[in-house]
């Protein structure tokens, strides 16, 4: 797998032919996304995958009718928290105690340094943290897109407060932070589709500092 090709091949496509993603490519694409890394390994964000499609078109209005919303096979939306409650973490881990088959006394001092670095901050803090979490694993989910040779269009114009009351993400402590557009490009009617990859020259855009 040549991943640098996988990389140039991808854009934010404009259009899709909606054309259906297989469920196994799909289900790759949510794996890495589940993979990524995350600050405490806590992931505190959650991923709604969005196939239905007129959930889709309920929520088309609220990105401003983006038509790939619509025109592809599955929108991700991933949701970051709110906050960060202590049976979060407690879930959390329970979690890494039962995986590894270790005690859940020995994270005892774990706990002590999430609970202290949330506490340290004002919900506003932990939900901006929450969603810088939520943006790696939306990177990782555009590049698994790329290798499975599926089209991609990551998203922030959307308004979060009408897509988090389409999806009632409220009430659940969540709200929208990125929006990712899963499908097939359409040639015909994407200006973008055969264009070439505009990017910063890597002398401009690298800064390298080399040891003595």
């Amino acid at each position: 797998m040549n991943y640098l090709q996988d990389f140039n091949w991808r854009y934010a496509t404009k259009r899709m032919n909606g054309k259906p993603v297989p469920a196994d490519q799909l289900n790759n694409i949510l794996e890495a996304t589940r993979l990524a890394p995350s600050s405490l390994g806590l992931q505190p964000f959650d991923v709604l995958v969005i196939q239905d499609p007129e959930l889709r078109a309920n929520l088309s209005p609220a990105i401003y009718n983006q038509p790939q919303v619509t025109e592809g096979s599955a929108l991700l939306v991933f949701a970051a928290w709110k906050n960060v409650a202590p049976g979060q973490i407690d879930q959390y881990l329970e979690n890494i105690a039962s995986t590894r088959n270790i005690p859940l006394e020995s994270l005892n001092d774990f706990r002590k340094m999430i609970e202290g670095s949330i506490t340290t901050r004002t919900d506003e803090q932990v939900h901006q943290w929450a969603a810088r979490q939520a943006y790696i694993a939306l990177g990782y989910a555009t590049a698994a897109a790329s290798f499975e040779k599926v089209d991609s269009t990551p998203m922030e114009g959307f308004n979060a407060a009408a897509v988090n009351e389409v999806l009632g993400l409220d009430g659940k402590g969540l709200s929208a932070v990125a929006v990712l557009a899963l499908g097939y490009r359409d040639e015909e009617n994407d200006h973008l589709a055969n264009a070439p990859k505009v990017r910063r020259p890597a002398s401009s855009f690298f800064t390298v500092y080399k040891g003595s």
